[in-house]
């Protein structure tokens, strides 16, 4: 079978998986071909590191296998960006920093390693907003640079996954690694129209989902996590299932799902946001889904109480860690921040090296984080939800700003507010309280931006919230590619 371009561009995970391991597609063909399309597409800045040799090299790995083989790896040939964050043995992991610039891991993230162990073949390494603090992914041009989105490119893709997203939505990958402390994979899946998961988390322990121990520049040991990012919920579902070992995704249909509307996280959205919103709230509804309004009055605070405290203060411990278990070239969060490019990242580790939200860290993680667990727990099993569902962000992609990293913004034109706050909001909840949140597409407005509607799920549930989800995408649809 001839493949064309388009063809090759256009198939999902899954669809790849399928073709290469059937042999009716080469995988050095298809990785060829989506080499060729990130360096045409590379004014979207959307990776620092692209593995020719290396990709090309594994491609042939795979064509190379005896058939029986090549069907007894579940991601055969599959090509996939890493954030820049997660380790990669023999590819950079800067961060997007400049004093881990020229930093090479000398072994792969467990997460990856089982990606490959599987038989995903690393394009390269994806652009990010500069060590994951912050929500638009606009780094100064003097170093990693803003990364653009494909649906617009003077505007932001979200962040701090911003180039996995842009790279997955361009097409120069089906699939890739992100990682999420407040919205990192949630955010730009929104603003890019793709599929962003945040796994479950709980307190750290056996509810840990994903284990990469000292293997991601990190924030926050207990608010990270890396996550897969996809074109369809279910190649997520495929992710996820290779890298926890699940089996398959239980079956569910949407006829008699019950689905929260907490009322907090459907207020002061922008029009246009709303209105795709309810338009997709609308024919979920027609499909048999129970949508149950609830009022959830107390999540802001309890969250206000949780989030910043512990991530501002556990960030000079863990990065500060993670610069001596991986051998870094610069060995303290001092001399790491003395060379940050982005004053808004900057302005973050002033507060980090000053521990400014030391006093409220016991109280956040010991007193308010249980209370806000057991808040949202008790809404899900009081109102006898299968998910909660919101807009993933109050706002559809903003320009953005190359001077102050999009510092404001304004929602149909009220008082500018600050652009990380303004992100954040609907997706910070599910981080601090260790739940699974999964955004997927919910159509696009007007005038042709992405808008994502998040799922979040019990502690535990994240099959069956991702098995909701491909329900939900099923009615919904994916969105087009963008014309680039």
């Amino acid at each position: 079978m001839t493949w064309t371009v388009d063809a090759q561009l256009a198939l999902t995970s899954t669809q790849a998986v399928e073709a290469i391991q059937s042999g009716r597609l080469k995988a050095a063909d298809y990785v060829a071909t989506l080499l060729a399309r990130a360096a045409a597409l590379s004014s979207l800045n959307a990776l620092t590191t692209l593995d020719l040799d290396g990709a090309l090299a594994a491609a042939r790995r795979v064509d190379a296998l005896p058939p029986e083989a090549k069907a007894q790896l579940p991601l055969a040939g599959l090509a996939i960006v890493v954030k820049d964050n997660i380790n990669t043995a023999g590819l950079q992991t800067s961060a997007g920093t400049p004093a881990l610039e020229n930093f090479v891991p000398k072994t792969n993230a467990p997460s990856v390693q089982r990606l490959i162990d599987a038989g995903a073949i690393v394009l390269g390494k994806a652009n990010m907003h500069e060590l994951a603090f912050g929500i638009t992914s606009t780094n100064l041009a003097t170093h990693a640079g803003p990364v653009r989105n494909p649906y617009d490119p003077t505007r932001i893709p979200g962040g701090s996954s911003g180039g996995t997203a842009a790279a997955i939505a361009a097409r120069i990958a089906p699939a890739g690694l992100g990682t999420d402390t407040g919205g990192s994979t949630r955010i730009p899946a929104a603003l890019t129209g793709i599929a962003g998961f945040r796994p479950s988390v709980g307190n750290g322990g056996a509810e840990r989902r994903y284990h990469d121990p000292n293997a991601v520049v990190p924030i926050s040991h207990t608010r990270d996590t890396v996550g897969p990012m996809a074109r369809t919920v279910a190649d997520i579902a495929l992710l996820d299932g290779v890298i926890t070992g699940a089996g398959p995704l239980p079956v569910v249909g949407l006829n008699g799902l019950r689905i929260g509307l907490p009322a907090p996280l459907w207020a002061g959205l922008e029009k246009q946001v709303e209105g795709v919103a309810r338009a997709a709230l609308n024919r979920l509804e027609a499909a048999g889904v129970s949508m149950v309004p609830v009022e959830m009055s107390e999540l802001e605070t309890l969250n206000g109480l949780v989030g910043g405290p512990i991530a501002i203060h556990e960030a000079r411990e863990d990065v500060r860690a993670w610069l001596v278990a991986n051998d870094a070239p610069v060995r303290t969060v001092a001399e790491l921040a003395a060379r940050i490019a982005s004053p808004d990242v900057r302005a973050i580790y002033d507060a980090v090296l000053a521990d400014q939200l030391g006093a409220r860290y016991e109280a956040a993680l010991n007193q308010w984080r249980p209370s806000l667990q057991q808040y949202v727990a008790a809404t899900f099993a009081d109102h006898r939800l299968d998910a909660l569902l919101f807009p993933t962000t109050r706002l559809a992609a903003v320009p953005i700003d190359d001077v102050h990293g999009s510092s404001t913004v304004s929602i149909d034109g009220a008082a500018p507010i600050d652009t990380m706050e303004a992100f954040l909001r609907n997706t910070d909840s599910a981080s601090t309280s260790g739940i699974p949140g999964l955004s997927l597409a919910a159509g696009m407005t007007r005038g042709g931006l992405p808008v994502g509607l998040e799922l979040d799920g019990p502690l535990g549930s994240d099959r069956r919230l991702l098995a909701i989800g491909v329900a939900f995408e099923e009615l919904l649809g994916v969105l087009p590619a963008p014309a680039i």
